[in-house]
C-alpha cells in the first residue's frame, strides 16, 4: 500500500503546507487527505479480527449508550480517542482494513508519508510531526501510520551521537502526540515486538490479522479470479492445498497465472498454472526465512570470534 501521494499529484488549493515549510526550502512539506480506497466488502477477514475492529469503532456510533447512560464520560475525558494498532502477517489486509474503517466512518484518510516527515536536520522531524497532527484535526482525517514501528520502535537507551538523540526525541514527541489526541489514530505493522512499551500503553486496541484459514482461502481465491476470466482452477483443492499463504500472496498467484496463459496465446488458465504460481510463491518465502535465519547465525558467529580474537576476523 503507497504511503501517501507525492507533490504535484493534486492542485495546490487541496494541499496544506506547513509553517516549516519556509525554513526548509528544499524539503517543503506538503500533507493531503484522500478517500479510503476499500470497504469492508473488500476484505476477507475471520469473524475474529472483524468483530475486534467493530469493537472498538462502537466508540463513534454508541456514544450516548457509553459516555453518558452508562457512565463512562466521568473516567474518559478523551471520548473521541481511539487508537487501533493492526498487526500481523504481511499480505493479510491490515492497511486495506485502515482504508475501510474511515470508509466506514465516512472520513478521509491521512497516510503518513515518511519521507515528507523526516529531515536531515535535528529536531526538525519533530516539529513536522507537530504540524502533520494539527493538518489531520483541521481537516477531520483520521491518521494511518503505515509500518508504524518505523517511527514507534523502542528508545536508544545508549545514545553515542546526535542522531541517537534525534532519534529518541522524535518518538518522545510521537508519544505526547499520540497521548494528548483527541481522535482516532489507525497503525498497522508486521513487527509488533518493534514496538517501545510506552507506544503499546497508549493503545486502546491491538487487533492481530492471521493468515487466512482454509474456508477464508477459498472465498479469496474466488474473489481474485475474475468471473469473465476462462480458467478450470479447482478452488477447492487450492484452498485445502497450499495454507500459511496470504490474500495478497494468492491475488499475485492469480495474476502469474494468467500471465502465463496470455504468454502461451491460450485460450484458458489452466489450474496447474495456478498451482505453479502459488507454489513459486511458497517457495520463495520459505527461501527467504532460511535465508534470515542463516544470516542471523553467521552474525552471531562473527560477533562471537571477534570477542574471542580481541579485534576484527580476518578476511
Amino acid at each position: 500500500m503507497p504511503l501517501g501521494k507525492r507533490i504535484g499529484q493534486s492542485s495546490q488549493s487541496s494541499l496544506y503546507k506547513p509553517a516549516e515549510a519556509n525554513k526548509l526550502p528544499n524539503e517543503a512539506m506538503l500533507f493531503q487527505a484522500e478517500e479510503p480506497k476499500y470497504s469492508f466488502d473488500d476484505i476477507i477477514l475471520n469473524c475474529r479480527t472483524y468483530d475486534s475492529i467493530q469493537d472498538v469503532l462502537t466508540i463513534y456510533e454508541k456514544r450516548d449508550l457509553l459516555f453518558d447512560k452508562w457512565g463512562l464520560g466521568a473516567a474518559y475525558k478523551q471520548q473521541n480517542r481511539a487508537g487501533i494498532n493492526l498487526y500481523g502477517y504481511p499480505g493479510t489486509g491490515k492497511s486495506m482494513a485502515a482504508h475501510a474503517i474511515c470508509k466506514q466512518l465516512n472520513r478521509k484518510i491521512l497516510i503518513v508519508d515518511y519521507s515528507q516527515i523526516e529531515s536531515k536536520y535535528v529536531g526538525e522531524t519533530a516539529k513536522n510531526l507537530v504540524t502533520m497532527f494539527n493538518y489531520a484535526k483541521q481537516s477531520h482525517s483520521v491518521i494511518f501510520f503505515d509500518e508504524a514501528d518505523a517511527l514507534l520502535s523502542k528508545r536508544v537507551t545508549n545514545m553515542s551521537s546526535s542522531t541517537d538523540v534525534s532519534v529518541n526525541q522524535t518518538r518522545s514527541v510521537l508519544l505526547v502526540l499520540i497521548n494528548d489526541y483527541d481522535d482516532l489514530i489507525l497503525f498497522a505493522t508486521n513487527f509488533i515486538t518493534n514496538y517501545d512499551p510506552a507506544f503499546m500503553r497508549r493503545i486502546l486496541a491491538h487487533v492481530k490479522f492471521e493468515l487466512p484459514d482454509e474456508e477464508s482461502r477459498s472465498k479469496l481465491w474466488k474473489m481474485y479470479i475474475p468471473q469473465k476470466m476462462p480458467n478450470n482452477a479447482d478452488i477447492n483443492i487450492l484452498a485445502a492445498k497450499y495454507s500459511g499463504v496470504s490474500g495478497s500472496d494468492i491475488s499475485n498467484a492469480v495474476l502469474n497465472a494468467s500471465l502465463r496463459a496470455a504468454r502461451l496465446s491460450e485460450n484458458i488458465v489452466q489450474h496447474s498454472y495456478f498451482e505453479e504460481a502459488i507454489e513459486r510463491i511458497v517457495k520463495s518465502k520459505a527461501d527467504n526465512s532460511d535465508l534470515g535465519e542463516l544470516v542471523s547465525r553467521r552474525t552471531v558467529s562473527e560477533e562471537y570470534v571477534k570477542e574471542q580474537l580481541g579485534g576484527e576476523i580476518p578476511r
